[in-house]
């Protein structure tokens, strides 16, 4: 007999579920402007406390504050929140597509946006990404053709990728997007893998990848870290904590515990946790890892601390394990709104440019839509020929699949 006590598990479970209250009061946050901004070239030792903290730029009033401000002028800002805008634009039209059944499937970004944009625009152009599905607005940014994406997404004839992968699940070797995998934590190791021959070879282009806080609880996700770290690989690790993985929120991968910048400091490399709807510091952070890859120190892991507005696909229905009107109490906002906001606070923007901005995004879209259209969408319209079958495998075909197409008569 003994009088030790039973033990338990400790279940994590989110501070609201639906009809209850939405609860942030656990939410780590920092005042803007407080976090420090050391060089670069810093020791990952030294920087530790930047992975518990949170980078943010903008305050309560839309004002640039602190050393993390990358002083951006206002015409990079007008596009940074056009591309943006245009990015909501795109998804809110693929969502209404989606239920219309004109596709199978469809991602929204909403909440994100400042992302995915605010990063294309502080990486090179020839920078390499490896992408999850949520980061539609670095093809956008970088200006790959709207009617290409819906094209993907309607999986017909013009469909760049030939029906062979899910709809957004795009791929673009010129825009330097690579290809998005559904296996999640994949796109880490595949980043570093790259990286890592890029400077094998003694090119000058550097890497990033997305995954969200879930995926951190896969094996690729730490091989990555140890690959990164060991090798100094010019790479830049990104994780989007949006809160909720599917309907998983964020504890169940650890978030309860700590950070997920903190990961980093295991592994020797510099973690930055920064505010995800915060335009100037996701470029400010971006930038920094970007000077600290190009100048051979090595990795960085940025968390970007972010909310899904939206559910997690079409498929998904968020009212079962989350308030309702949780999105709009998440405490540090709406990225669009408070970019529009600081632009407005710098007499560099006004309603009526902002109406202009979000009618022109909507004609642009609407103009794509119906030219993708006319190539078919789900179930009506052509789709990829099947000889495509036999495309884009093999440098050269072998003789065996030569004779499988003319057997085809194809």
């Amino acid at each position: 007999m003994t009088n030790r006590q039973k033990l338990s598990l400790h279940i994590p479970e989110p501070p609201a579920r639906p009809g209850g209250r939405p609860d942030f009061s656990r939410a780590k946050l920092a005042e803007a402007g407080a976090a420090r901004r050391p060089d670069s070239g810093i020791a990952a030792g030294e920087i530790s406390d930047l992975a518990y903290s949170l980078i943010r730029v903008l305050d309560s009033e839309a004002r640039a504050v602190g050393p993390w401000n990358p002083k951006l002028d206002a015409e990079t800002l007008r596009k940074g929140l056009k591309f943006m805008i245009l990015t909501r634009a795109f998804d809110d039209r693929m969502f209404r597509a989606q239920r219309q059944g004109k596709t199978s499937f469809y991602m929204k970004s909403t909440g994100e946006e400042a992302i995915a944009v605010a990063q294309a625009m502080a990486l090179d152009r020839n920078d390499m990404c490896f992408p999850s599905y949520r980061q539609q607005g670095l093809l956008i940014a970088r200006g790959y053709p709207l009617v290409d994406m819906m094209c993907q997404v309607y999986s017909n004839e013009r469909d760049p990728l030939k029906g062979r992968q899910l709809p957004i699940m795009y791929s673009s070797r010129e825009y330097g997007f690579f290809s998005i995998s559904g296996n999640l934590a994949t796109q880490f190791p595949q980043a570093v893998g790259w990286a890592m021959a890029s400077a094998y070879k003694g090119d000058d282009r550097i890497a990033a990848a997305w995954i969200g806080e879930g995926a951190t609880a896969e094996g690729d996700f730490h091989q990555a870290l140890t690959f990164a770290a060991i090798y100094r690989v010019p790479v830049i690790l990104n994780i989007s904590n949006n809160q909720w993985a599917i309907s998983s929120f964020q504890g169940i991968a650890g978030g309860e515990q700590t950070t997920f910048a903190a990961r980093a400091v295991g592994y020797g490399l510099p973690g930055l946790r920064v505010d995800g709807n915060d335009f100037l510091a996701v470029f400010a952070a971006t930038q920094w890892a970007a000077e600290r890859a190009r100048a051979n120190l090595g990795a960085t892991l940025i968390e970007l601390y972010t909310y899904r507005a939206e559910g997690h696909s079409t498929s998904d229905d968020p009212s079962r394990y989350r308030p309702a009107d949780e999105g709009k109490c998440w405490p540090l906002g709406d990225p669009v709104a408070r970019l529009r906001s600081h632009l407005v606070g710098m007499g560099a923007w006004s309603d009526d440019e902002q109406a202009k901005a979000e009618k022109e995004a909507a004609e642009q879209v609407r103009a794509a839509n119906s030219e993708a259209a006319k190539c078919g969408t789900l179930g009506e319209g052509k789709t990829a020929s099947a000889s495509t079958m036999f495309d884009d495998v093999y440098r050269e075909m072998p003789p065996h699949l030569r004779r499988q197409r003319q057997q085809m008569g194809v």
